[in-house]
């Protein structure tokens, strides 16, 4: 790996003096636009909007599009005065349970490797955060923008190594604009939830779980390059039909994770009510929604 930022960890008057990696790279699947007929990759002018012509690099600025559609362009001596930071420090604010921290202000993690001079802090540092199972809100210039961060532990082979996870601020994450209004919830269906739940239990290991869609576009592009003719490969069979009898829904789940396991069905009580035999239907799976606020910025 190749260090993208060098500089220290302070906390009190410790200081730890470190070489920041990113943690983390996507191996998603990419594309590039091609013209079918020839494979040529597709280019595109700098077009302006309003007059319709080509700009230069040279006369492209930056703009800024107020609410009301409007745009201010900004110069060099309008950024010039702004507040950035060209500071080396990452500083330790304070230490805090790490369950008072949503997930959903995390954004990008990287590895802290300590200098040679930096060795025993950065250890005393490690044997603090373990010690405290805390986590250390730190404040980092990183592209001189000035961000939110954590400091955790993470062990690997290598032994314990400090991540640090940048956050976004408070006013980046948005707030959900829907009500959900799920109805009266029944004992026995909550006792079945429970018991699927038990059922499905486990220890997560991430190796367990493969990115189907990458290794899929690979073997076509391989059976491509290769001459060979290109098999789709078979859709999914299971149902979209909504789920009527929620309960019954979730007794054939724990069911099905028990023949699964090969569990016997009459290992645990019954229900209180057991539900009528009815034609086999599952629930849609609805994709997860992903949303990133982004601050208008030309």
């Amino acid at each position: 790996m190749r260090a993208i930022w060098k500089g220290s960890v302070s906390f009190g008057l410790v200081s730890v003096p470190v070489k920041l990696y990113s943690a983390t790279e996507s191996h998603d699947v990419s594309f590039r636009q091609v013209h079918a007929k020839d494979g040529g990759r597709i280019k595109y002018q700098r077009v302006c909007s309003i007059d319709g012509e080509e700009v230069a690099y040279a006369d492209i600025a930056k703009g800024y599009e107020t609410e009301d559609g409007e745009m201010v362009v900004l110069t060099d001596d309008d950024l010039a005065d702004l507040p950035v930071s060209s500071s080396r420090e990452i500083a330790v604010e304070k230490f805090v349970p790490r369950e008072q921290i949503d997930p959903l202000l995390f954004e990008k993690s990287y590895y802290l490797e300590p200098e040679k001079s930096g060795a025993k802090p950065y250890s005393l540092l490690v044997q603090a955060l373990k010690d405290s199972d805390r986590v250390a809100v730190v404040t980092v210039a990183l592209r001189q923008r000035t961000t939110m961060a954590t400091l955790r532990v993470r062990e690997t082979e290598a032994g314990d190594v400090i991540v640090m996870q940048t956050m976004m601020w408070p006013d980046e994450v948005r707030t959900p604009d829907f009500e959900i209004d799920a109805g009266e919830v029944k004992d026995a269906e909550v006792k079945m939830a429970q018991m699927l739940v038990e059922t499905l239990a486990g220890d997560f290991d991430p190796e367990e779980f493969e990115d189907d869609y990458a290794e899929a576009v690979e073997a076509v592009v391989k059976a491509k390059i290769e001459g060979g003719e290109v098999q789709r490969t078979a859709t999914s069979t299971k149902s979209s039909g909504e789920v009527v009898d929620l309960l019954a829904a979730l007794q054939k789940s724990v069911e099905a994770a028990k023949t699964a396991r090969g569990e016997s069905d009459d290992e645990d009580a019954e229900p209180e009510k057991k539900p009528k035999k009815a034609a086999k239907k599952t629930t849609k799976k609805q994709p997860a929604k992903k949303t990133a606020a982004k601050k208008k910025a030309g």
